[in-house]
């Protein structure tokens, strides 16, 4: 005995090897558990044998009787085989016999098919275990091995092939090669698949499998070519029907309806394409949802921003600041992040249009990316607008409420003091007055002169603070305005009225020359006293606003010196006083009664003493004020150092990870994946780093609640940290979308790890300013480098693919894209035509029934709404144009 175990060690797989051992252990197993099925199989095998030996005009009767010469199995060999053996022997004698057995098996084993225990001698002797076993050895490497569907082969192959031919059958389940098979409604349903004009499926009964499985092999070996190969009653009466029987009546099947299968190849092929399509649509119609709806709302905000409506008060304008606050803090966020991920989005799909030979997405007019940008780049030009304008306007209004209480109360004290002076301007008492009387009203006159031109001052003053109101633009200028007014109309109205007075009592004074100099001395110097005194309170009670400590310093200072003059005033106080008291003894001694108050002022030692009191009370007031204003002011430089030291390490911080992040997207090592994990455990670490900008958050908040606006401890603002902030996060985003990309390039083109680690050092190499990018020439050298010889129209082209916008900068990206362009293989519009045109049956034009039929049913749907209507002369009801329909898929025509 010849033991073939190792005649052949070229098989084609290691699982195809172990299916035939398994398969040849399962034929020793089934021989002994079912002898049966030897039936069934001696009446398949030699069905099967004499459709391929009636070729050569043969055939056998006896399967193990008639291949004992081995002239009948060459001969079978050669048929199936389509090639040519060695020279057969044409002795009677065994060893002829012998040989020409050997010279089969050895064939058999040259295809790379192992034979267990099969030997010559067993085949000569007639041993029909073995004949049977050789046979069916035969059939899985002719018929059987090279079914192929959707990447399964052989059994599996035929299998999956059967189920889905009859997926659409009711009753029909194929799960197996036996007992699937034994009401006879599988075999029907695949003659019914390929051939409905041969079988009427729906009068057919489950209960009924002996007609139905007549019906099937009579229809088959009439129509079909295919020969009968097994008894319905031997199907039917046996509890399990012999599988590898089955199996080599249904891959006859398989091989009849061969030209079908292309067709499901073909149909296979244009789902593929139409899936990417389709996919490849959606994205489009997701990114010009996504980039509407952002640039609608841009658009709605910017307005907002750029509204200038000028409040009234602080606290509306302050109001406004909260909103914005809410804007930036709670609104603008998830905007930064969907406009990152709108353009990872487009990123990711151009990548996908270029892997899949598609032309490149150009979005509708408006919504590019770069229109994105540039409308977001004015967002944030609006933004810093308009917080700038806040901040002014906060200013100019506290400006315009110190002014106006400023105002308000100078008038209110002006008002005061002219209380009644026209009344005392215009009376006529000196027309009954004695010559001292008259001398005294022109004394208290010419004080009252004094009195005046001491107040003008304060007048100017109140006319300076409502011109700087108007040109503030204070909103109740109109009031200031006639207030002001008056009091200079007033002012106007009591100088012609002081010039009239002095000219009448002038016109009286030589007729008067009695006089109180005592009085009078008091009157003069009492009265700029007392104005000194009401200056003084005035200046204690004024308002101010300081912000920072330099000028709350400066009040300080001033207020020291205020008080160092105290004691001189009071030098003078007592003075004014010993005047009184002068006359009060001058009187007493020369027993002169005296007619009442001073006649040349009004102003009486007790007031003066009581303004004293007064003014002196207002001391320790000021101070305590002021003292609290430089404890305010510590307290904010305080607060301008924290924010700054926080803000100095944040931008530290940013700019030494936006190096970083510069770094690491050029020196990346190890596996594609292992890059994308490195990214994104990269990623953590770096929003992990998120407390510290809301830190900064919180101290910038402090900042604005105390209104302060400059920070001579740091160069940075909050605004300049949120832009590197979002920048440095849109970087960490854009890396990680380009490791994406590589890995779907890779998946995509079948670009190998080692392949991609070649192109990166290549590229790492040639990038000399390390920027991610290389200009022409460098790229150039490259492609040199790589072997290729480049005239200037060939460079010109491949730049064109690389660098389509003409920016003269090639990424490794466009460099790895081109790379696997050029190494792989892709669908065209040529390999969709050709795959319709199988469907169609070699027609130049298809139907919406074919379609339907061929494909799934939402792609076909989908090509039978695209297809236009087809016009040739050989056009048929109904027909469809699916080759315009393939060259729009690949952008050569609009769909």
């Amino acid at each position: 005995m010849v033991d073939y175990h190792n005649a052949n060690n070229q098989s084609s797989t290691g699982g195809e090897q172990m299916t035939n051992m398994e398969q040849e252990n399962d034929w020793d197993r089934d021989l002994l558990l079912d002898p049966a099925w030897e039936k069934q199989q001696r009446k398949t095998f030699t069905a099967w044998c004499n459709s391929h030996l009636r070729k050569s005009g043969t055939q056998i009767e006896n399967i193990e009787e008639d291949f004992r010469d081995g002239l009948k199995l060459m001969l079978l060999l050669e048929v199936i085989a389509g090639e040519r053996l060695p020279k057969p022997e044409r002795g009677k004698m065994r060893v002829h016999k012998i040989n020409n057995v050997n010279k089969a098996l050895d064939f058999i084993a040259s295809k790379g098919v192992k034979l267990v225990s099969i030997g010559a001698e067993e085949i000569v002797d007639g041993n029909a275990k073995m004949t049977l076993g050789m046979i069916w050895t035969i059939i899985l490497r002719f018929a059987i091995q090279d079914i192929s569907v959707d990447e399964t082969s052989a059994k599996e192959g035929l299998l999956l092939w059967c189920q889905r031919k009859t997926a659409p059958y009711k009753n029909v389940n194929v799960q197996n090669f036996h007992i699937s098979w034994k009401d006879g409604l599988a075999f029907n349903a695949l003659i019914h698949r390929h051939r409905p004009d041969l079988i009427d499926y729906d009068r057919l009964r489950k209960d009924d499998p002996v007609t139905n499985l007549n019906n099937a092999f009579e229809v088959a070996e009439k129509h079909l070519d295919i020969p009968k190969m097994l008894d319905a009653e031997d199907i039917v009466n046996t509890a399990r029907p012999d599988e590898k029987a089955i199996m080599t009546y249904v891959s006859s099947f398989y091989h009849a309806f061969s030209g079908a299968q292309k067709a499901e190849t073909a149909a296979n092929r244009i789902c593929k394409v139409l899936a990417v399509n389709q996919e490849n649509e959606q994205m489009m119609e997701d990114y010009e949802k996504l980039a509407s709806e952002l640039l609608e709302w841009i658009r709605r905000t910017i307005p907002w921003l750029e509204n200038r409506t000028q409040e009234k008060t602080v606290n509306d304008m302050q109001a406004k600041q909260e909103d914005f606050r809410d804007y930036r803090c709670v609104h603008k966020p998830p905007k930064v992040q969907e406009k990152c991920q709108l353009e990872i989005s487009f990123n990711t799909l151009q990548t996908k249009l270029r892997l899949s030979n598609r032309p490149a997405f150009m979005p509708s007019e408006g919504r590019m990316v770069s229109d994105i940008n540039g409308a977001w780049h004015n967002l944030e030009g609006a933004e810093k607008g308009y917080e700038e304008w806040i901040l002014s306007e906060i200013r100019r209004l506290e400006r315009l409420e110190h002014l106006a209480e400023k105002f308000h109360q100078k008038a209110a004290i002006h008002e005061s003091w002219t209380d009644g002076k026209e009344a005392m301007l215009t009376q006529k008492d000196y027309e009954t007055s004695t010559l001292s009387e008259v001398k005294a009203l022109l004394r208290k006159h010419e004080a009252f002169e004094s009195d005046l031109a001491a107040h003008q001052d304060r007048v100017e003053q109140i006319a300076a603070i409502a011109q700087e109101l108007n040109e503030l633009d204070y909103y109740d200028s109109a009031s200031v305005n006639a207030r002001c007014q008056k009091i200079c109309d007033q002012w106007d109205t009591l100088g012609a009225f002081t010039q009239s007075r002095k000219e009448s009592l002038e016109r009286t004074e030589k007729q008067l020359e009695s006089i109180d100099e005592l009085y009078l001395e008091y009157a003069k110097r009492a009265a700029p006293f007392n104005n000194w005194m009401e200056g003084a309170m005035e200046d204690l009670q004024d308002m101010f606003i300081v912000h920072n400590i330099e000028e709350i310093q400066g009040l300080i200072t001033a207020h020291e010196q205020f008080k160092s003059t105290l004691a001189e005033a009071n030098k003078e106080r007592e003075a004014i006083q010993a005047i009184q008291a002068e006359v009060q003894k001058i009187a007493k001694s020369n027993s002169i009664k005296l007619s009442g108050a001073n006649p040349y002022t009004t102003i009486t030692p007790e007031s003066i003493d009581g303004k004293w009191e007064k003014a002196m009370a207002m001391v320790p007031l000021r101070d305590n004020a002021l003292q609290d204003e430089l404890n305010k002011q510590n307290s904010n430089d305080t607060l301008r150092a924290k924010f700054a030291t926080q803000a100095n390490t944040v931008g530290a911080y940013i700019q030494a990870k936006m190096e970083e992040i510069g770094r690491i997207s050029i020196e990346m090592n190890g596996t594609l994946e292992d890059q994308l994990t490195s990214l994104k455990e990269y990623q953590k670490t770096i929003m992990s780093y998120m407390p510290e900008i809301n830190t900064l958050e919180g101290y910038h908040q402090l900042i604005q609640e105390a209104l302060i606006f400059d920070n001579q401890y740091t160069s940075y603002t909050m605004e300049h940290l949120r832009v590197g902030w979002e920048q440095l996060l849109t970087t960490i985003a854009r890396t990680i979308n380009e490791v994406e990309n590589q890995i779907l390039t890779r998946d995509a083109k079948g670009i190998s790890q080692e392949q991609l680690y070649e192109y990166r050092a290549s590229f790492n190499h040639f990038d000399k300013k390390r920027s991610g990018q290389m200009v022409s020439e460098d790229f150039r050298a490259l492609l040199i480098s790589t072997g290729n010889s480049l005239g200037d129209s060939e460079f010109t082209r491949i730049m064109g693919i690389v660098d389509p916008n003409g920016s003269g900068a090639v990424t490794f990206q466009a460099f790895i894209d081109f790379m696997s362009r050029e190494t792989t293989d892709t669908d065209t519009a040529d390999q969709v035509i050709a795959s319709f045109k199988i469907l169609a049956a070699d027609k130049t034009f298809i139907t919406a029934e074919e379609l339907r039929r061929e494909l799934p049913p939402d792609q076909a749907e989908y090509c039978i709404a695209r297809m236009a209507p087809y016009s040739g002369a050989d056009a048929v009801p109904g027909a469809l144009d699916y080759m315009s329909f393939s060259t729009a898929l690949y952008g050569e025509s609009d769909l």
